[in-house]
């Protein structure tokens, strides 16, 4: 099975698809065409498709921002973000006080929250959505401020366990790696989104809604470009996994044109992640 295969030749196996956002459907610029013309395909066929995604915003904030990068309704049901996940954990925390880490454009997230709002050295509580710059090259920059909230014994939800996105051509860093960064230094951290199970437990009743029954765990297919985020939450919470080689990881698997290429990158990530059922491997997301 070391060949690259399109979702049409995996689509009979499937009732409904866990299916990535950014790397998979668009590139923070535009949408892929090849890649919404499948799912498009696959839901006239019957087909459940549920975005799932480590956005660090409601999911109703998604809607508009897909119409705008090009992405039709009609290439999926419903979306499920981690932002969604990231305010039922505020929920548990009602009285904490709590200093939002991130830009401008993730406070949504805060919408109808009681939380006393306050600097990061009087926090209790962080909510980590991104970088305060998205130009940043290295989470470093943050040191200081994570080792004086690790000091004061923060307790940080991180939004968005994504490490890096790609945006146009450009690699961009995410939460997940200031978090990352945070609990190597000796905080404590939540993570919302994939690969926890949370958000994919929020998605699957979401999928249950949109096909009116609840569907077979083994008929259902996660679809994503992110090795520790997509790939790792599909072995985690047993399903299948079809991974997008061309997104993020474009660089460490090369042109996977080749039996022999693409034969290695099936062999790479069957070794880390041994319990994953590896459905499929492909270039960027396509039918045929």
């Amino acid at each position: 099975m070391a060949k690259l295969m399109p979702l049409s030749d995996l689509a009979p196996r499937y009732d409904g698809l866990l299916c990535d956002i950014w790397g998979v459907l668009h590139n923070g610029i535009a949408a892929f065409p090849d890649a919404i013309d499948t799912l498009c395909k696959y839901r006239a066929q019957g087909g459940i498709v549920i975005l799932i995604t480590n956005a660090p915003r409601s999911n109703q904030v998604i809607y508009p921002q897909l119409t705008k990068l090009g992405v039709p309704r009609e290439a999926f049901d419903l979306i499920v973000t981690s932002g969604d996940v990231t305010r039922s954990l505020l929920q548990k925390r009602p009285d904490t006080p709590l200093f939002h880490f991130g830009p401008e454009r993730d406070k949504s997230i805060l919408e109808g929250r009681t939380h006393q709002m306050v600097s990061s050295k009087d926090a209790k509580l962080c909510l980590l959505t991104g970088p305060l710059n998205d130009g940043i090259e290295s989470v470093e920059i943050y040191e200081r401020i994570l080792l004086e909230m690790r000091d004061n014994d923060v307790y940080m939800i991180c939004a968005n366990p994504d490490l890096v996105v790609k945006s146009g051509n450009r690699i961009v860093i995410c939460a997940g790696s200031i978090a990352q960064l945070y609990a190597k230094l000796g905080g404590k951290v939540t993570y919302a989104g994939k690969p926890e199970a949370p958000i994919y437990q929020a998605a699957i009743a979401q999928m249950t809604i949109a096909a009116g029954r609840t569907l077979s765990k083994n008929r259902i297919l996660v679809v994503g470009d992110g090795l520790p985020t997509d790939i790792k939450g599909a072995a985690q919470n047993g399903f299948a996994a079809y991974f997008v080689a061309g997104g993020i990881h474009a660089i460490d698997t090369g042109d996977l044109k080749t039996t022999e290429t693409s034969a290695r990158a099936y062999d790479v990530i069957r070794h880390q992640f041994t319990d994953l059922k590896l459905a499929g491997i492909c270039d960027h997301l396509s039918w045929f």
